[in-house]
């Protein structure tokens, strides 16, 4: 019997497979998700999600690489422009959470990617940025120049940008990563978080702020 061939490829569907991989990756986390859930959810059959992604790891690797060209570029810029290091951690905290709220599951994806597929992560972050190796080189000889003359002037303690940049992360991304346990801990439901997520984000950048001080 003659098997029926599967349509010409178009961006409509695959971009009704991305929206819905991102549903079920926040629903189940990546590691969760399965491939007839995201059918399902975009609509199609599963032999037409393997025919445009292959498998659930590439799937993600899309999903990422997607949120990062929007992330990457941002955070790489601010933190080599002109404007004052205030402005800059606030603006960070700001263009984070904003960015994780719209795909809360890709703190836990990359923690996860960076634990068990390292390589795979720094293709990613490539992919996801052109140039993206001299740009990183332009962002860290810029922080660590700021943090020095800040460090230098007296208005901030000194610190390494390496944990600069680890310290805020941590801070912006433990609300994603730990969103389940959070919700069961302190009872919130889908508005309680939202809620919790705007007061961080407006809360944050004073705390980072006030830990610098010398």
């Amino acid at each position: 019997m003659r098997q029926k061939a599967l349509p010409e490829k178009d961006g409509d569907t695959e971009r009704r497979i991305l929206d819905a991989a991102r549903i079920v990756f926040v629903r189940r986390g990546t590691a969760g998700a399965r491939m007839q859930e995201i059918a399902e959810e975009a609509g199609v059959n599963q032999a037409l999600l393997h025919y445009y992604f292959r498998s659930k790891e590439r799937l993600a690797a899309t999903v990422f690489r997607e949120a990062a060209s929007k992330l990457l570029p941002a955070v790489l810029g601010l933190f080599g422009s002109e404007i004052p290091l205030e402005a800059k951690v606030e603006q960070f905290v700001h263009l984070y959470i904003d960015t994780a709220r719209r795909s809360p599951f890709l703190p836990g994806y990359v923690l996860s990617e960076m634990h068990h597929h390292p390589e795979r992560l720094t293709a990613m972050l490539e992919a996801a940025v052109v140039d993206f190796v001299p740009i990183a080189a332009a962002f860290r000889t810029r922080l660590a120049s700021e943090l020095e003359q800040r460090a230098a002037d007296g208005s901030i303690r000194q610190i390494a940008p390496e944990q600069f940049i680890a310290n805020m992360i941590g801070l912006v991304a433990i609300p994603f990563v730990a969103r389940a346990a959070l919700r069961i801990a302190f009872e919130m439901d889908d508005d309680g978080f939202e809620r919790f997520l705007n007061e961080r984000r407006e809360t944050l950048p004073a705390i980072i702020l006030n830990s610098l001080r010398p």
